[in-house]
């Protein structure tokens, strides 16, 4: 396994990370999900990422049983806030409140005295920004966050946080966790420059497309049975990809891969690391060997004529537009 710097921190995470978004909690059962886990430890992975939303906090509670037993210090655990985690109208959003109340759930369920990085999982329009920074802030000087970052956020937020926080002389964000792949570029346009200008990094998801860019969705056919495209959460997003156009151009990637001896999930995930501002791509899993499959992207390196070749092939069905980040205007 190789090792990066989160953003200009001294933290340093493992290049492939391993998430549980989808899979812990709902799509895999426990034991599968602990098998995984151990694999992606066996495998070097240090640096795990989840979220309190994740299959309604249980996947937050299925990490922590899973990484039951560790060393602590030799893990960065990753969480996120900002999704409904209950019925009530301070069950969400980055409010003094919520943040608070959502880290200590967090805390709970993880099994950890803190977390190496809280995430504000999506912008929230209907608080103050410099409430949410000074919450995060606090929890910095409390030591139950080490490090402070954001997902999904676009060029301007980020821009604006990182003005409050030095104006107030708040803990700085260092991350951005993004959707990035092969297929979907938005972030390269505004986000990836501020964030390298800035010192953030990216920690990005879905580098295999939801799966789409392993090949195994074919133009024509049915998703297989059990397939990322058949669970109803990411149905959702992986639906969007799988234009018959889209799945017959990545098609033209196996060759591609199979002249490197690359699998077409290890030519994805080592295509979002060749981008100097990645600190590291999350992989999620269903079976171990599809973790031992992924981890082998690390350390690969692309040359220009590769990756000329794979935009070559891409470049017609490529998102590339930055407007594209989103957060929702009113809390969900």
């Amino acid at each position: 396994m190789e090792f990066r710097h989160l953003g200009r921190s001294g933290l340093m995470v493992s290049e492939i990370s391993y998430g549980n978004w989808i899979t812990h909690g709902s799509q895999v059962e426990e034991d599968a999900a602990k098998e995984c886990v151990k694999a992606a430890l066996d495998e070097g992975i240090t640096t795990f990422d989840t979220a309190d939303v994740y299959a309604g906090t249980k996947a937050e509670e299925v990490l922590g049983r899973a990484l039951k037993g560790v060393r602590r210090e030799s893990l960065e655990i990753f969480t996120k806030v900002y999704w409904p985690t209950g019925p009530g109208p301070n069950d969400r959003g980055l409010s003094r409140k919520h943040i608070t109340e959502s880290i200590h759930g967090s805390l709970r369920r993880l099994q950890t005295d803190y977390v190496d990085l809280y995430q504000a999982h999506r912008f929230d329009h209907e608080t103050p920004l410099e409430e949410t920074l000074k919450t995060f802030d606090d929890l910095v000087r409390q030591g139950k966050v080490l490090y402070v970052g954001v997902s999904e956020w676009n060029a301007e937020q980020i821009a604006a946080a990182l003005k409050i926080a030095d104006e107030m002389g708040f803990d700085r964000l260092v991350s951005n966790q993004p959707q990035y792949s092969m297929l979907w570029r938005v972030i390269e346009a505004e986000v990836v420059p501020l964030c390298q200008k800035e010192g953030l990094g990216q920690v990005v998801w879905s580098p295999i497309a939801q799966g789409v860019l392993t090949g195994k969705y074919l133009p024509g056919q049915p998703p297989p049975a059990g397939s990322r495209a058949t669970d109803p959460t990411g149905g959702n997003f992986i639906s969007r990809m799988l234009s018959d156009d889209v799945l017959t151009r990545v098609q033209e990637l196996k060759p591609i891969a199979a002249d490197l001896g690359l699998s077409m999930a290890q030519l994805a995930v080592a295509w979002v690391l060749q981008n100097p501002n990645v600190s590291s791509a999350i992989v999620g899993a269903t079976r171990p060997e599809q973790v031992r499959d992924n981890v082998k992207a690390a350390g690969v390196k692309l040359d220009a004529e590769v990756l000329k070749k794979i935009d070559d092939v891409l470049d017609p069905i490529v998102e590339r537009d930055p407007a594209k980040t989103v957060s929702p205007p009113k809390r969900p």
